[in-house]
């Protein structure tokens, strides 16, 4: 199979599809891997590491969408590359349709197969290729949540592990995934006063046994989230609804409950945010505040940190990237149910429930 990676195009997005440890696997299975030149420099890889290993520079992304048979990526592709993606090219990267009706109708429009890395699932639920990035991103909320906490940046003003004689600050976490319990070991480890609330006493339970007793956990409802908001300090959104719009768990009234400088990192952005008031920002101007809380919405934090990012998805990408290119992408369905979960659209028909629910 022909596999192309383009430079990823979005706003400080440093990220590249795979790394040159992953393109080497393809070419020995006889596979043509095509990439663009100056696509992996900001995560650490350079042409020539590419070329050692098989693959051939491409100039402009417009030659790798044109020859390539499944294009790899890590975001969605962005308005200006709707044109390029072609009918039956297979399209492997995050999609988070959900959020984008734009997108969705632009790919509906391709006739293109889009496998969705955030709804491969499992048999046991998981998300195996979503479960890095919101490792990298619940890790992230913390140390963002933390700066932005500082008075220039119009926080409180708070140190977030305080000192001797100074209580730490409050963390509140919405939502006990992959996010919430990365986001608590991270804010536990700075000393952080930390509650962790969710719906699912099974989640709830596993947090209480591996996280430190200084992370409590809390059924969470919406009475116990009005009171809880009231006087913490940095507010974790770390809701997924399985390749649906997640569920707006702040309104903006209550953004009047809080206290000044409150802190509110939504990672649910990608799929259109847990807080009512949540737009997506970029690593450029990150932050926005509404009612003296500061919002922090950046559509892909795991962007910033692009040498751990791709190596972390690579490591779990690259089994399924094999797959399609030694089957196709029928047959590697057909053999991997949970890769056929990853089936969003196909040849202009949207095959996943939640992505028509959406809109």
């Amino acid at each position: 199979m022909i596999v192309g990676i383009p430079k990823e195009i979005k706003n400080n997005e440093s990220r590249v599809g795979m790394t040159p440890a992953g393109v080497f696997e393809l070419t020995k299975r006889n596979h043509t891997v095509y990439i663009q030149s100056k696509a992996g420099f900001g995560s650490g890889f350079f042409d020539h590491d590419y070329k050692e290993v098989g693959a051939i520079i491409l100039d402009t992304i417009e030659e790798i969408y044109a020859i390539s048979e499944m294009i790899v990526k890590v975001k969605e592709p962005i308005e200006v590359e709707y044109k390029l993606v072609k009918p039956n090219q297979i399209v492997f990267t995050y999609f988070h349709f959900a959020s984008s009706k734009a997108l969705t109708e632009a790919m509906i429009k391709s006739k293109s197969v889009c496998i969705a890395y955030e709804t491969v699932e499992d048999e046991d639920g998981t998300l195996p290729l979503l479960t890095p990035m919101s490792e990298v991103a619940g890790r992230m909320a913390i140390q963002q949540g933390a700066k932005y906490l500082e008075k220039p940046v119009k926080g409180r003003g708070i140190l977030l592990g305080g000192v001797p004689g100074v209580s730490p600050g409050k963390v509140l976490i919405l939502g006990a995934g992959v996010v919430g319990v990365q986001a608590a070991k991270m804010a536990a480890g700075l000393g952080a006063h930390v509650t962790i609330m969710d719906v699912n006493m099974k989640r709830l339970r596993y947090v209480n046994d591996v996280l430190p007793s200084h992370v409590v956990t809390d059924f969470s409802s919406e009475y116990s989230i009005r009171q809880k908001i009231k006087n913490h300090d940095l507010i974790i959104g770390g809701v997924l609804l399985k390749g649906a719009k997640a569920p707006k768990l702040i309104t903006r009234e209550m953004l009047k409950e809080m206290r000044p400088g409150t802190v509110l990192v939504d990672v649910a952005v990608d799929q259109g945010g847990c807080i009512e008031t949540t737009k997506p920002t970029t690593h450029e101007n990150p932050t926005y505040i509404i009612d003296d809380v500061v919002h922090y919405c950046v559509a892909n934090m795991p962007g910033a940190v692009p040498y751990t990012s791709t190596i972390a998805l690579t490591n779990v990408t690259l089994s399924y990237i094999i797959e399609i290119a030694n089957n196709g992408w029928k047959k590697a369905c057909e053999n991997d149910k949970s890769l056929s979960k990853g089936l969003n659209i196909v040849n202009g028909s949207i095959v996943y429930k939640e992505i028509e629910e959406a809109f």
